[in-house]
């Protein structure tokens, strides 16, 4: 069992602590030591091994949540194949987050299993993310769950390769890479409804509340969009600079001359139809 803890801490690491130390605990009878083990190291998820005539190769995974048990449950340890059994086998990078397969009717069909699936989500999955790269990806692990309550873990190396057709999307090429488990449900012990609720409750922070016209570009700048009313342009006069102000000037007294001149051709016309009619010019 200490082999299949060194390597459940080298799938989580660096996120994870091995205690090397033998103590004598019964968490099914008395939780208050895994508890104070939690809570002086600093961690809400854990696994524990033993190995007795009653319960050989006996592991329990469990969470807690506010310095107090959540759930936990027992399983038993049929097979197991470790890391080191895959010495040539390439292995994934550490802080690396694997993808999860959960295979069988069993897990949505049965509440129990439904449970134990979650635990285990929250047990590999690493840090929450809400972005990750492709070429991040780089192990995958399987929970097969069969009709005899026996659930079959392995756990495969992910390389990409190009698509042979041409597509954009690679194509992954699994590798097995270890550890391999395949284990059996003995105890469990779950939250109560109202411990769960309290679990599951998000805290204010965490809500992000829409803001309305507002978005955030591809640099991180805030941009707003301002809604107004239909503006009439033909009435705004805006501020003009001194080369309009000389061009409109200019454009006034050609104007004025022009219509000066038009004047001037007009009352000569006048004069000279008035000296025909009356036979002298008129006086001005």
């Amino acid at each position: 069992m200490s082999c299949l803890l060194k390597d459940i801490r080298a799938m989580n690491a660096p996120n994870s602590k091995l205690l090397s130390k033998n103590n004598a605990i019964i968490p099914f009878d008395d939780v208050s030591s895994l508890e104070f083990l939690a809570t002086k190291n600093d961690c809400t998820l854990f696994a524990m091994g033993s190995h007795n005539k009653k319960r050989p190769n006996n592991l329990i995974v469990g969470r807690t949540f506010d310095q107090q048990m959540l759930d936990m449950v027992e399983l038993e340890i049929s097979h197991f194949k470790s890391l080191k059994e895959y010495a040539g086998a390439p292995k994934k990078r550490i802080g690396s987050k694997p993808m999860m397969l959960f295979l069988g009717d069993t897990w949505h069909l049965d509440e129990t299993y439904s449970k134990l699936q979650n635990l285990m989500i929250d047990f590999f999955r690493g840090q929450p993310m809400s972005k990750i790269a492709l070429s991040g990806i780089d192990h995958i692990i399987t929970f097969a769950a069969t009709e005899l309550g026996i659930v079959h873990m392995r756990t495969y190396y992910v390389k990409l390769k190009k698509n042979p057709s041409g597509g954009k999307d690679p194509l992954p090429h699994l590798t097995p890479c270890g550890p391999d488990m395949d284990m059996k449900l003995r105890r469990t012990q779950f939250a109560a409804a109202e411990l769960w609720k309290a679990a599951m409750k998000q805290p204010k922070q965490n809500k992000v509340k829409k803001q309305k016209n507002q978005s955030t570009n591809v640099f991180g700048e805030k941009i707003g969009k301002l809604h107004l009313e239909k503006q009439n342009l033909d009435h705004i006069r805006g501020k003009r600079s001194k080369a309009l102000r000389v061009a409109s000037k200019l454009e006034a007294e050609e104007e004025r001359a022009t219509l000066d001149d038009d004047l001037k051709h007009e009352k000569e016309e006048l004069n000279m139809e008035f000296q025909q009619t009356h036979g002298f010019a008129a006086s001005s």
